[in-house]
C-alpha cells in the first residue's frame, strides 16, 4: 500500500522553522541548489526508519488558502521531554499528551509557523 515518503514544512519564516526543528529534533537543513528557496530536511540516518522532507517559503497568506500543516507524526524517545522542547523553542501544545492504547503516547503541537504536528513515543502499555 502507498506510504508516507516525504514531508514538507510550510514556513513564513524559513529560517527561524529551520531553528525550531533543529533545536527540537536535532534535524538538519541544507539549502537546495533549484530554481527556489527550499532546504532538504535529514530527519536521521539512512539506515533507521523514517522519511526526510523539506521545507518552503509558506505560498500565501495564513487566510484559509495557504497550506499550513499537514500533520506528520515524529518517532520520539521521551514524550514529555519533547513536549518541554517543543514548549521552550517557541512551539505549543494544541491537544494535550494521551494515551493511545498499545501503541503509544501521542501529543499534538504547533511549530513557531502554525503547522501541526504529532510526536509519538511508543509504549505498548500506555492506555
Amino acid at each position: 500500500m502507498p506510504r508516507v515518503v516525504h514531508f514538507e514544512i510550510h514556513a513564513g519564516e524559513p529560517e527561524r522553522a529551520i531553528k525550531f526543528y533543529e533545536k527540537v529534533f536535532a534535524w538538519t537543513f541544507q539549502k537546495w541548489e533549484g530554481p527556489m528557496p527550499y532546504w532538504l530536511v535529514t530527519t536521521g540516518p539512512d539506515d533507521q526508519r523514517g522519511i526526510n522532507g523539506g521545507l518552503l517559503q509558506r505560498q500565501g497568506e495564513i487566510d484559509g488558502q495557504a497550506v499550513i500543516a499537514y500533520v506528520c507524526t515524529i518517532g520520539v524517545d521521551s514524550i514529555d521531554g519533547s513536549i518541554s522542547s517543543v514548549q521552550a523553542n517557541g512551539g505549543t501544545v494544541v491537544v494535550p499528551k494521551m494515551p493511545v492504547p498499545k501503541v503509544g503516547w501521542l501529543v499534538y503541537c504547533q511549530d513557531t509557523e502554525g503547522n501541526i504536528f504529532g510526536m509519538l513515543q511508543p509504549d505498548e502499555n500506555a492506555g
